[in-house]
């Protein structure tokens, strides 16, 4: 019996979905480097999404669907070119060139790294962009976080953001910056900013900026993937810390949250949950970074989180070890954040009240006003203490700051605790 075209259609819809969100950006990458050019790139990726809906119902599924996206991509940008060449000669020769190099481009790997995301990020944290244009960039064209998702994590708005991705794509066309991975001797200069962009994709997976779920595994699944290919291009103590880094926390994610989707702390996790392997992973490149010398604020990072993990229990943890750990870490990148979860360690080492001396103070400086995990540590310390009314003030303050739904339940049933 024959199938329900209808039935035909929204397999291949749902295909056509399910391909989108597992490779779209991996497509919009290639492009970029056949087409050269960040908006072409971004017109094309959508024509050709936009022919799968119309023809993969029809004639179905490509046996490789990335590989007919990227074709089809480059041949519509190409021909878009030509039928506006009548207007704007200039197009019609780069519409050729495009024509004579892409057929090459698409067989060749001429950097040796195997993945079009890489050169991507690359291009976009290029010395010639500022700093926050640079993650910012990456985190809207590599990874595909909107732009209200980059602000909330710059603590910037959402117009600000757009323009000053705009102006950083206009920067990459008009100086003619290549599509490519740097030089070895020119790679360690610009390995903080990819570093950076890597772990603030990680930490939007880790811990989602928004939402209705706590984590967004695509996210951090993505920045373990890009982290790896990093370290095997350019295996850096700090580029090994950070690889180690995300897995240590990517171990404890099935923990994290209850069945309902509930907000589970670290001390009231089930260890037996953690996934060892990634632990014995991430706790072999932080003794590999260690050993260097040379490492930075993420093998510090790194090793920290390997202390929780080598707890068998809470009570076991190490926080001497931790709270010196953290000292190095100020010593060689202090901010406010920084600061907030070394009090939070120098609680557990001392007791509540010295913790919330030194988190006091920090607000008080008005480092960290914003900030909701501030407050809620404030709270937390709070209600430890028995200072309750302050504890319900700072649970508030942390609730009206909070974009989350699992955090914003959390603190929601602190607050109901603390009423009753």
């Amino acid at each position: 019996m024959a199938e329900e075209p209808s039935n035909t259609f929204e397999r291949a819809r749902a295909m056509v979905d399910s391909v989108y969100r597992a490779d779209g950006r991996r497509v919009f990458a290639t492009l970029i480097r056949l087409l050269g050019d960040f908006d072409r790139a971004e017109d094309a990726l959508h024509d050709a999404f936009r022919a799968a809906m119309e023809q993969w119902p029809r004639d179905g599924v490509p046996a490789n669907p990335r590989a007919w996206l990227v074709s089809t991509g480059r041949f519509k940008a190409i021909d878009a070119m030509r039928r506006r060449a009548r207007f704007d000669a200039s197009l019609a020769a780069t519409a050729a060139q495009l024509a004579a190099d892409t057929d090459a481009a698409l067989e060749q790997d001429a950097e040796g790294v195997a993945d079009d995301r890489l050169r991507l990020i690359f291009t976009c944290c290029h010395p010639a962009l500022p700093p926050d244009a640079r993650v910012a960039l990456t985190l809207r064209e590599v990874c595909g976080l909107t732009t209200e998702e980059i602000a909330r994590a710059f603590f910037t708005a959402p117009s600000t953001l757009a323009q000053r991705i705009v102006r950083a794509k206009t920067k990459i066309r008009d100086a003619g910056i290549p599509y490519q991975v740097p030089s070895p001797d020119d790679l360690p200069d610009r390995l903080d900013a990819v570093l950076r962009v890597i772990y603030l994709v990680f930490n939007e997976g880790y811990s989602a900026s928004s939402g209705g779920s706590l984590t967004r595994p695509d996210f951090s699944g993505e920045a373990i993937r890009l982290g790896r290919l990093l370290v095997e291009l350019l295996p850096e103590p700090e580029a090994m810390g950070l690889l180690a880094l995300m897995l240590l926390h990517e171990s404890r994610r099935g923990a994290r949250t209850s069945p309902e989707g509930d907000l589970i702390l670290l001390e009231d996790q089930d260890r037996a949950r953690w996934n060892r392997e990634q632990i014995a992973e991430g706790t072999a490149l932080v003794e590999r970074a260690l050993l260097s010398r040379q490492f930075g604020p993420y093998t510090l990072q790194a090793a920290i989180a390997a202390v929780h993990a080598e707890a068998p229990t809470p009570a076991a943890t190490d926080w001497t070890e931790i709270v010196g750990l953290y000292d190095a870490l100020a010593q060689i990148e202090p901010s406010p954040v920084i600061a907030l979860n070394r009090a939070v360690a120098v609680a557990m080492r001392d007791g509540p009240a010295a913790g919330l001396m030194l988190i006091d103070a920090l607000l008080s400086r008005g480092d960290l006003t914003d900030y909701h995990l501030a407050h809620a540590a404030r709270a937390e310390l709070c209600r430890r203490l028995g200072r309750t009314a302050e504890a319900r003030t700072s649970y508030e303050r942390a609730l009206g700051l909070t974009q989350q739904a699992p955090e914003r339940r959390f603190l929601e049933r602190r607050l109901a605790n603390l009423r009753d």
